[in-house]
C-alpha cells in the first residue's frame, strides 16, 4: 500500500443551493456519513454547482484529472425534470459506466418509495477514479450508501458502498496503485474476495 489516505470529490448539484436560496444539505450529509463509515483517512475536495451539464461535466473532468481523486460522489439533479442533467453529464465524461450502482439504488429506495423507479442515478469510470450519483436527500443517501436491515440486524439489500473498495483495488496498476479502502463495519461492510483481503 502506497497511498495511506483516499482522496474524495463530493460535488453538490443544485441551481437554489448554489446560489444561496437555502443551504445545501448534500455535502455535509455526504461529509458526516464518510466520517463514520471509514476507517481509511481521507480528504476531500466539495464543490457546489448549479445544474448546468457542461459545469458538471467540466468540475468531474476537474476532479478526476487535476485533483486525483479516487472516488467522487455526486448529489442532485438525478430525477426526470429538465433542469436534472447529472447523469448525462456524467456519462460524457466516462469511460465506461457501471450500471450496477443505479441499479441497486433504486432497488433500495423501492423499499420507501414507489417514484424511486424515477430517479437515474448512474455511476461510472473515468481512468483510475469511479464516479456515483447519489440522490439529493439526505435520508436517501445513507439508506442507498448503507443498505437495508431488519430489526435483528439481517440484511435485507446490500448498500452499494459495500462495493466501493474492491472496485477501487481493480483499478490500480502497478504504476498507479490505489488505497486500501476499509470500513466500519457496523455501519457498513466493505466486501472483497478472500484472495484480496490485506491484514492492516
Amino acid at each position: 500500500m502506497v497511498k495511506q489516505f483516499i482522496k474524495i470529490g463530493l460535488v453538490s448539484i443544485s441551481d437554489r443551493a448554489s446560489q444561496g436560496v437555502y443551504d445545501d444539505k448534500g455535502i455535509p450529509s455526504l461529509q458526516a456519513w464518510l466520517t463514520k463509515a471509514l476507517l481509511t483517512p481521507f480528504v476531500v475536495e466539495a464543490r457546489l454547482i448549479p445544474d448546468e451539464q457542461m459545469l458538471i461535466s467540466s468540475t468531474l473532468v476537474d476532479l478526476v484529472d487535476v485533483e486525483k481523486c479516487h472516488l467522487i460522489l455526486t448529489t442532485g439533479g438525478t430525477g426526470p425534470a429538465l433542469r436534472d442533467v447529472t447523469p448525462e453529464a456524467t456519462l460524457a465524461i466516462a469511460d465506461r459506466e457501471m450500471p450496477g450502482f443505479g441499479e441497486q439504488m433504486r432497488q433500495i429506495s423501492l423499499h420507501f418509495v414507489p417514484t424511486a423507479i424515477l430517479s437515474r442515478q448512474v455511476a461510472a469510470i473515468r481512468k483510475q477514479s469511479l464516479i456515483i450519483n447519489l440522490p439529493g436527500q439526505p435520508k436517501a443517501i445513507q439508506e442507498t450508501l448503507e443498505g437495508l436491515k431488519d430489526n435483528n440486524g439481517k440484511v435485507i439489500a446490500h448498500g452499494i458502498f459495500a462495493a466501493v473498495p474492491y472496485c477501487l483495488d481493480l483499478l490500480a496498476t502497478a504504476d498507479a496503485p490505489m488505497p486500501y479502502l476499509e470500513t466500519h463495519a457496523d455501519i457498513v461492510t466493505a466486501f472483497r474476495p478472500k484472495s484480496a483481503v490485506k491484514s492492516t
